[in-house]
């Protein structure tokens, strides 16, 4: 059967017009200008400022630290460049807003701004795991 698999995609390449096969890829993601942009931000290490978070619920959905120190941390959804650091990648301190005290949120934690309160994504419920039968 794989045998069987295996001739029939061979077949389907085969039938590929060589010229369809030389054409180029074309640009994948960014023009050769937007390129040059991105290489020179990066060299002259200027970053865009983090948008400020204007909602009443905040949501950290990741957080990344890179071996250079830079980190990215998603909070609603934006991915936010060097806004915040933590020792422990599963929490993370952030600032709702400039006159807000510092919240620790672990990742998938929502913080309702209102009432000051935290939510998971578990709604009070558990996760319960069960050894696997041997």
């Amino acid at each position: 059967m794989r045998k069987v698999a295996l001739l029939m995609l061979l077949a389907a390449f085969v039938r590929v017009p060589v010229s369809l096969a030389q054409q180029p890829l074309g640009r994948l993601f960014f023009a050769p200008q937007e390129r040059d942009e991105l290489d020179r931000r990066r060299a002259a290490k200027i970053q865009e400022a983090a948008p400020a978070v204007q909602a009443d619920t905040l949501t950290l959905q990741g957080y990344v630290s890179r071996s250079s120190g830079k980190t990215t941390t998603w909070i609603n959804g934006t991915p936010r460049n060097d806004a915040h650091r933590s020792a422990d990648p599963a929490r993370v301190r952030i600032k709702p807003g400039e006159n807000d005290p510092e919240v620790e949120l672990k990742v998938g934690q929502t913080l309702d701004r209102v009432r000051g309160e935290k939510r998971d994504g578990l709604g009070g419920g558990q996760i319960r795991v069960k050894p696997a039968a041997r």
